[in-house]
């Protein structure tokens, strides 16, 4: 069904009530206890939307991708990734656009395909909340980012009450979900006296690979038991991932400390739109933090590390279709077991990163009377990276490839910001933030140093002559960010309000954006952000991203705010916006190509639509209507190109109902066909489609039960964020030939069909 065919969209437009979770209040103007749980003053403006509570325990059961917790905040939609990877995109802008802090931890994706972004680090058992700052953030919720900022929260630390002795308490849980046979479990835990805590965190998931709605048909080879994809299954969509949080934390006299210990051990996680899958990722994690509360106000300082081993080859999706460049040999012929690996096909193409990041972070709230307070802060952090590809065979070798080299990003950042409350009626905000940004990276080589290997080995020509190049360019960056925010509140009355702003973000490159370097079709389709299939290059000399923004929302609600509706419309325009251009001088329409970053203006506007209300109550309980309808148009000024992975115009209304211990809701998610794509990239259009998904809940005083259904009705559709299919196939090989059954150009990631899911939590 094309979402163009059917009237409901303007019945949500016009009576969208506000979503859950993006609730709108009254600044508070006296400082919490900052131990425990106690929030201070909320920023200017509000978060455009805020995940916690029953919200939150609502969509655990049915996801271990904890970005898809954000599903239902206004302005945020996923770019396809692992089924625990997904990256969130803030009004049009995604990827390291987006800030993701988590407890208080600037993390960063180590991967040339950002298969390990923030969130996947914690898994949604865990949260304890998610806040959204979009658009008009202000410069306290950080910089280096032009898209907004997520702030993902643990559980706090829990301590016994006074005279109650020793507390122990915690939470059991597990899930399944039948398609792609998911399962796993999640426990936490804690023993404390009244000053003391200590807790335990830990959770794991598994799946295989999931199967696609209506009638999708894979390249499905015959004759080899045991490797065939089955009937409609999606390839390289099946995970295992395990984490591991230990915590201590003291409190006493308006003062806590507290130190977390965190561990990611992830197996694997397969990726429909990568030509590798990841094969490892390790991630150990140091968390440091203190909170006080003093008489002129609170102070929070923060030290965290973070030490990432990363590993990519192919999975098994992949192994079983990898060949070389000819379909003859015993070797090479498709359809040939690739298990164990080696015994009939090429050895694969192992790939490894690891990264170090330390961060520092000092911020202050000082009260400066009853209308005014003064938010200033200081941090900094360091990040190394290194990227090669050891030597495999069949062409890439004897030596490593080396991506990037000792790769340096060092940002150091100030800020100060003024909150004041003029009259009851006004709120105001003021902010500035500088940031320095060095980057660097060293010498590189490709897998033979000396000479350049001859046409046939792989793809791989000019290697010497890009390292040459590339060894021989001045590679460190210094830029000067400047970050400014202005934004106010007017509340007019109690039914009322309206926020509007300004504000000026300024992101540096990232150091695959500026570092990598070599344009042979094979290298550089393993550098790609997007999952789009293309291959990309860096440029040492991009410049910073520089957004403007200009943004209001307008809030009408009861006084008990049990009907709310909120509109925000938002322009931006962002100067020296890193997109690409092709790298060959290829004008293919219809393959994929190797583009390089490139510097273009660029401006992005949008409206998002957010409203909750009552239907009523009889003998049969609540009834309520809740929902939301998203708009985003982005463009390339200087090309006219329409902006890569925006998505299109999309809806979401959900039937509530609630009577006793049971909470449900049946939801239409509506979404219009992708037709304003990006040119340069070759990205594929998809069409329209409207899923139907339930959910049901009972609670009692200790246990939880959550049950639904996704995909009612086994719809079939692609995914507008997904990317390209390539899940299975000849990755090696940016364009294979079509006779290898190979999905690649033309097929968007097809998105999962029915799936029943059931989980149960028990308190203790």
């Amino acid at each position: 069904m094309q979402f163009t065919k059917t009237p409901i969209a303007v019945a949500i437009a016009c009576l969208l009530p506000h979503a859950a979770g993006a609730q709108q209040t009254p600044p508070q103007r006296t400082l919490d206890e900052v131990v425990v749980s106690g929030s201070r003053i909320e920023p200017t403006p509000m978060p455009a939307g805020r995940v916690d509570g029953d919200v939150l325990t609502q969509l655990r059961a049915g996801t271990s991708d904890t970005a898809s917790l954000l599903a239902d905040v206004p302005g945020v939609n996923l770019q396809g990734a692992g089924a625990t990877s997904s990256l969130p995109v803030i009004n049009g802008l995604g990827g390291d656009r987006v800030r993701t802090q988590v407890d208080g931890m600037d993390l960063i994706a180590s991967c040339p395909n950002h298969m390990n972004p923030p969130l996947s680090y914690v898994d949604p058992s865990a949260v304890e909340s998610l806040k959204v700052y979009a658009g008009i953030s202000p410069v306290s919720a950080g910089g280096d980012n032009i898209a907004g900022t997520i702030v993902a929260k643990t559980k706090e630390p829990r301590f016994a009450a006074p005279g109650e002795g020793t507390l122990f308490a915690g939470e059991l849980g597990a899930f399944y979900r039948s398609n792609g046979d998911a399962y796993g479990g999640n426990l936490n835990a804690t023993l404390a006296s009244e000053s003391l805590s200590i807790s335990y965190t830990g959770a794991s998931a598994q799946a295989d690979n999931y199967k696609a709605g209506g009638k999708f048909k894979n390249y499905t080879a015959t004759g080899v038991p045991g490797h065939a994809l089955g009937r409609d299954e999606v390839g390289s969509t099946a995970y295992e991932t395990r984490n591991h949080t230990l915590g201590v934390a003291w409190k006493g006299s308006g003062h806590l400390i507290e130190a977390k210990v965190g561990l990611q051990d992830l197996p694997f996680q397969n990726y429909p739109n990568q030509r590798m899958d990841m094969t490892d990722n390790e991630q150990l994690r140091f968390n440091l933090r203190y909170l006080g509360k003093y008489d002129w106000g609170a102070l929070e300082a923060r030290a965290y590390r973070e030490k990432v081993d990363h590993s990519m080859n192919f999975g098994e999706d992949k192994r079983f279709w990898y060949g070389a460049a000819s379909n003859s040999g015993p070797n090479n012929s498709i359809g040939s077991p690739c298990a164990p690996i080696g015994a009939t096909c090429a050895a694969g193409m192992p790939m490894e990163t690891e990264s170090r990041n330390t961060g520092l972070a000092l911020k202050a709230d000082i009260d400066l009377g009853e209308s005014d307070l003064l938010r200033v802060g200081a941090e900094h952090q360091h990040y190394t990276l290194d990227d090669w590809w050891p030597p495999s065979g069949g062409g890439m070798w004897p030596n490593a490839f080396i991506n990037i080299n000792d790769g340096k990003r060092k940002r150091t950042a100030l800020f100060g910001e003024w909150e004041a409350t003029p009259s009851p009626q006004w709120t105001t905000s003021l902010g500035v933030r500088y940031e320095r940004v060095g980057t660097d990276a060293g010498r590189v080589h490709g897998y033979d140093r000396a000479t350049p290997p001859t046409s046939g080995a792989g793809g791989m020509m000019n290697q010497t002559g890009e390292a040459v190049a590339f060894n021989n360019a001045d590679r460190s960056k210094t830029d000067d960010n400047w970050n400014l925010s202005a934004i106010a509140r007017y509340t007019p009355s109690a039914t009322r309000d309206v926020e509007f702003g300004f504000a000026r973000k300024v992101r540096s490159p990232n150091l695959y954006e500026r570092y990598t370097w070599s344009t042979a079709g094979m290298m550089a389709g393993m550098n790609n952000f997007v999952g789009d299939g293309n291959g990309y290059v860096g440029d040492i000399d991009l410049k910073p991203e520089k957004a403007h923004t200009l943004a209001a929302t307008l809030s009408l609600h009861t006084p008990a705010r049990d009907w709310a509706f909120t509109a925000t419309p938002y322009y931006t325009w962002v100067a020296d916006y890193i997109d690409a251009v092709r790298a060959t001088g290829a004008t293919t329409t219809n393959q994929f190509v190797v583009l390089k970053y490139a510097n273009h203006d660029a401006r992005l506007f949008g409206l998002d639509l957010a409203g909750r209300m009552p239907l009523g109550k009889s003998g049969f309980g609540e009834f309520g209507l809740k929902g939301q309808l998203n708009y985003t148009n982005g463009k390339n000024r200087d090309t006219g190109d329409d902006l890569y992975n925006i998505m299109p115009l999309n809806a979401k209304l959900t039937l509530t109902h609630k009577t006793g211990g049971w909470d449900s809701g049946v939801e239409l998610v509506l979404v219009k066909s992708k037709d304003k794509v990006s040119d340069v990239r070759n990205e594929v259009k998809t069409d329209g489609y409207s899923l139907v998904n339930l959910r049901s809940s009972y609670a009692w005083k200790n246990v939880r039960i959550d049950f639904g259904v996704e995909n009612l009705f086994d719809r079939e559709y692609d995914l507008p964020l997904g990317g390209a299919y390539i899940g299975q196939g000849r990755t090696m090989s940016l364009n294979p030939p079509a006779a290898d059954g190979m999905f690649g150009w033309g097929t968007a990631v097809p998105g999962m069909g029915r799936s029943f899911y059931a989980g149960v939590n028990y308190k203790f």
